[in-house]
């Protein structure tokens, strides 16, 4: 199956009314679990770089990475997506052969302050006109991404300023012309992101669904969507970590948002803890290993199975033959 875009994988994944988890991958073993989760559940599959990932690994190995994906597993579409691209990022990225890119126009060049809507759109804009120009897709981010249980970091403002605004919604794509959008409901990224089980309020659910209910011919994106289950948190702890107690985004929410027009759900935290869980898991077993052929596959086997599972309850699985 050859590289497709990420407006191909979503129209397709509109049509079948079903979610496509956007994976992150900084290494081999990320890269090869993720496959072989595809390739077990004939999944459409998204995998997707930071700009930390590809600081780390280098552009061209880790690019290399995923392209030889595309080789070895021709049943299945990839997405090759940048994560959280800044314009050079993005343009980077396009330049490298990327199929998709998303430009966080959200925040200022600081990472931390939130931009206003205009600059927003007109980094967006700028984007969207050089990716389209050589058949790559865009997604953008309207609001910003961040926790609102506590409305830490977010200093004196309303919890409420960093939502996405419906009506702003509706404008910024027609201004803009992006293939998604990302939207800020109080998920946020990392392990930590709820100090208890969150419920819809505490999501502000009930923003996707009017968002969808405005502009619904646009697929929806959920970033910071992990769900961080117990299990991978207790398995790290069991043999020397010291994750602490937190909540993750639940599957009843995630699918709740599928049905309310998210196309795309975005998961990095429950592959790096499954990796880490294994990992420390063998090292306890075996404490006489050097060989890291042997842990890291077992990091490897783990990240394929919490794949899955993901991929099962998105709903994307056996979909692969959608894009034949």
């Amino acid at each position: 199956m050859a590289l497709v875009t990420l407006k191909q994988i979503l129209e397709e994944a509109t049509k079948g009314g079903y979610g496509v988890g956007g994976f992150n991958v900084n290494n081999m073993e990320q890269v090869k679990g993720i496959m072989e989760a595809a390739q077990e559940t004939k999944s459409p599959v998204i995998l997707q770089t930071s700009r930390g990932a590809r600081k780390y690994a280098g552009d061209n190995f880790l690019f290399g990475l995923m392209k030889t994906a595309i080789d070895v597993y021709k049943d299945i579409p990839i997405v090759i997506h940048q994560d959280h691209g800044s314009v050079e990022a993005c343009k980077t990225a396009v330049d490298l052969g990327y199929s998709s890119v998303m430009i966080d126009g959200s925040l200022k060049e600081d990472g931390k302050t939130p931009a206003e809507f205009e600059e927003n759109v007109r980094v967006t804009k700028e984007i969207v006109e050089y990716a389209h120009n050589k058949g790559v897709s865009v997604e953008a981010e309207l609001g910003c991404i961040g926790g609102i249980e506590d409305g830490a970091g977010m200093g004196d403002r309303d919890v409420n300023d960093y939502l996405t605004d419906p009506m702003q919604a509706v404008e910024f794509v027609e201004k803009t012309g992006v293939d998604a959008l990302a939207v800020a409901v109080g998920t946020s990224h990392g392990a930590y992101k709820f100090t208890k089980k969150p419920d819809h309020n505490m999501l502000a659910m009930d923003r996707i669904v009017e968002i969808h209910r405005k502009i619904p011919g646009i697929p929806l994106v959920m970033h910071g969507s992990s769900s961080v289950p117990q299990e991978l948190q207790d398995l790290v702890n069991r043999y020397g970590g010291n994750i602490k107690q937190t909540w993750g985004v639940p599957i009843d929410e995630i699918k709740m948002g599928i049905h309310n027009g998210v196309r795309k759900i975005n998961v990095d935290t429950d592959t790096r803890l499954a990796m880490t869980g294994a990992i420390r898991k063998y090292f306890s077993e075996h404490p006489e290993e050097f060989d890291p052929r042997y842990y890291l596959g077992k990091g490897k086997d783990l990240i394929k199975e919490v794949v899955k599972s993901r991929m099962i309850d998105f709903g994307q699985a056996g979909h692969a033959g959608d894009f034949v």
